[in-house]
């Protein structure tokens, strides 16, 4: 039986793994398949402390999974089936077998949602993007498309506005979701433009995007420009977890102690109710939820 079963093998999960071992708990992150989480996506990151000069999200994941398992953390690389996380005994079943955990720290993340168009996935970070204050900087100076109508959406327009030449926001429906505030400050930027009422049928590109195709009453057109921010909204990686709390997005409710409503179960990074959903806030999620973790089990 392990003292700290992680979930998820992203910033959140490996920070909380590198406090947990540090604090002598004997822990185990268990991922499935990529290390790093969402940041993997980004092929360089220029707001993480340290790293003046930028660094790729896989060679962070791989940096933060070394120093964990420096520490005594040991990675499981499995996939997680079903879990049991009431009373003192918390149960793991993955595709390699049952783990067994006195307290448990959910770092599973959130996904961007994709449109689904093709060659979106090959596209990613050669002028596919799914975070504007990640990749935001790459594109000073020139045209971006932003795809959605919400509050990210226009987040994203806004934050964009600053450095890029044009912002051309692009949303299915004939009136923006975000809310008003937000939308009139939008309108005011004149950098931004808005085509609304069309569907994104196609990235155009050569070895990297150079425009989209929106169509609009059965009639094809071409937007040129320099990269696409899809902002289309998150879903977090919950299914697993109906004995927790969460919101009507489906997120783990747990404020900045990181606690769920099951004593020893932690939630820490995107997975969980938060207003910045960054690396950095990540990273200071798992710590926090390590310290908990361990305050749970000294008790």
């Amino acid at each position: 039986m392990y003292d700290v079963l992680i979930l998820g093998g992203g910033p959140a999960g490996y920070t909380a793994a590198l406090y947990a071992a540090r604090s002598g708990l004997t822990t185990a992150v268990i991922e499935k398949l990529t290390i790093g989480g969402q940041m993997v996506l980004t092929d360089r990151i220029d707001n993480y402390p340290a790293y003046p000069d930028g660094i790729d999200g896989y060679t962070l994941g791989q940096e933060m999974k070394k120093g964990a398992e420096l520490a005594g953390a040991k990675t499981i690389f499995s996939e997680i089936l079903a879990v049991r996380l009431g009373g003192e005994d918390k149960t793991v079943t993955t595709d390699s077998g049952i783990y067994h955990a006195r307290s448990v720290i959910i770092a599973t993340g959130a996904d961007h949602k994709h449109l689904g168009l093709a060659e979106e996935e090959a596209l990613i970070g050669r002028g596919v993007h799914y975070c504007a204050t990640c990749d935001g900087m790459f594109y000073r100076n020139k045209t971006v498309v932003v795809i959605g109508g919400g509050n990210t959406a226009v987040g994203a327009a806004k934050y964009l506005s600053r450095m890029c030449k044009e912002v051309i926001l692009v949303h299915r429906r004939e009136s923006l979701r975000a809310g008003k505030t937000e939308q009139d400050q939008l309108r005011q930027l004149s950098n931004v433009r808005l085509v609304l009422g069309v569907q994104v049928k196609e990235f155009l590109h050569e070895t990297r995007v150079n425009g989209v195709r929106i169509v609009q009453n059965e009639t094809p057109q071409d937007i040129a420009c320099d990269g696409v921010f899809v902002c289309v909204g998150q879903k977090p990686n919950t299914e697993l977890f109906s004995e927790l709390t969460l919101d009507a997005s489906g997120y783990i409710v747990a404020d900045e102690s990181t606690k769920t409503n099951l004593p020893g179960v932690f939630a820490a990074g995107d997975v969980r109710t938060k207003s910045l959903r960054q690396v950095i806030t990540a990273c200071a999620d798992g710590a926090v939820a390590a310290s908990q973790a361990e305050a749970y089990l000294s008790k």
